[in-house]
């Protein structure tokens, strides 16, 4: 099976809490603050793997949340951070974020590594919070919330080699005749649903060629198989055109040959400059002599190797003429630039979110806002010092102001997150 899109959930760990806690030692009656902060949590980094050749495993196992952080102890102890949690991908995958379209790495060598989630800090123990006004606080956080979202992954097919050309031209017979894969192969259009990979040995030389599935008319705005071909061709370093040049089915080669170059082209403009030859196939049968004289009369700059896939005519030269190709190329062409693409692994510092946001529910008014709503889940609710701190913190946001201007007034219900709690003037 091969899988080149699937959508999963991925969740940073939770930081630890922070401790609340005192010095009790002999001879030590007015111990200080001694609580520890928590552990970070674990990051969910994506690891490529050179071993892996599709998503099928993302198939079974949709949710990774990396494991939180420690919490604080006694004793000044701060708790261990959490280890990141490894999830390992193909090369060629590129990751977006669901929600927002926006791509947050493009994962293409073995070893290469992107974080995905960040993992909460751990939150501070109480041992932070004492003042010279405040020597003995009662005060510590919990942990900061891990990174959530949904992403998607999209696996683009690398290989040195793609075969394109339209359905029934022949493209699997001639994998099949110089590698060692075994696609299915039936005299019906679309018989190549997924693509098919093979290595071609030539002793000291070797290379991949991929099996793409056929292309039609309206491909680039999805038509047929459309955008699941497409996305493969842009990792290929070459293009090896194949056409029916007997015209089995009653098209005109050359028609096959502009058309398929026009998908491409429409899709991404770019791969009109990939390095591009034509295998004129089926040279046994009757009329491909007479439809490549006149194909060649058409496109006259384009070098045309003449074979026959059934046969094994004129194969072996073309992987011959396809290896010493392929030394010329640059071994990562991709459609985008080479800095776009190691700017796009690192990971990207999200934009500071705004602080909060007031609406009104019925008669509850209610402030959102990533900051404010983290702020809430990092304070210990079942501590009056904490709450105390919090209220503190919404004043000088300027939460109680904006309240009071939207118009709440003393006794009015507020809601941030899951915390209900009266204004008070």
């Amino acid at each position: 099976m091969f899988v080149d899109q699937v959508k999963i959930y991925v969740k940073g760990g939770d930081g630890g809490n922070g401790a609340v806690s005192f010095r009790r030692e002999k001879y030590v009656p007015l111990g200080g603050p001694a609580g520890g902060d928590g552990g970070r949590g674990g990051d969910v980094v994506f690891v490529v793997d050179e071993g892996l050749r599709t998503l099928v495993d993302f198939r079974y196992q949709r949710h990774f949340k990396a494991p939180r952080g420690e919490n604080g102890r006694n004793k000044s102890m701060h708790g261990a951070g959490a280890e990141d949690l490894i999830v390992r991908v193909p090369p060629g995958t590129t990751v977006y974020d669901t929600d927002t379209g926006e791509i947050i790495a493009d994962l293409v060598e073995h070893g290469q590594r992107a974080v995905i989630a960040k993992g909460g800090r751990g939150g501070r123990g109480n041992i932070r919070f004492a003042t010279s006004a405040n020597p003995a606080p009662e005060i510590a956080e919990n942990g900061e919330p891990g990174q959530e979202r949904n992403v998607t992954l999209e696996l683009k097919l690398i290989a040195d080699v793609g075969l394109v050309g339209y359905p029934s031209v022949g493209k699997s017979t001639l994998l099949a005749s110089v590698t060692a894969a075994k696609p299915k192969i039936a005299e019906y259009h679309f018989t190549t649903l997924t693509p098919n990979l093979g290595v071609v040995d030539l002793g000291e030389r070797s290379f991949v060629m991929a099996d793409l599935p056929g292309l039609i008319e309206g491909a680039h705005e999805g038509v047929g198989l459309g955008h699941q071909f497409l996305r493969h061709v842009e990792r290929t370093r070459l293009i090896i055109h194949v056409i029916d040049m007997a015209a089995v089915d009653g098209r005109d080669p050359y028609e096959d040959f502009r058309q398929i170059n026009e998908e491409l082209k429409l899709y991404n403009i770019k791969l009109e400059e990939r390095p591009q030859i034509v295998a004129a196939n089926k040279m046994d049968l009757p009329q491909a002599r007479e439809n490549l004289q006149r194909f060649k009369e058409k496109v006259p700059d384009i070098k045309v190797y003449e074979i026959s896939a059934a046969t094994k005519q004129g194969v072996q030269e073309l992987m011959y003429a396809v290896a010493d190709l392929l030394e010329t190329i640059p071994e990562k062409p991709t459609v985008e630039e080479v800095a776009e693409v190691e700017e796009r692994v690192v990971f990207r510092a999200e934009p500071e979110p705004i602080p909060f946001e007031i609406s009104k529910e019925d008669d509850v008014f209610v402030v959102s806002g990533e900051k404010i709503e983290k702020l809430v889940r990092m304070t210990n609710l079942n501590s009056y010092d904490s709450i105390q701190r919090f209220a503190r913190l919404m004043r000088n946001m300027g939460v109680d102001e904006a309240l009071r201007k939207r118009g709440a007034k003393d006794g009015d219900t507020v809601r941030i997150g899951d915390f209900e709690f009266e204004f008070v003037e």
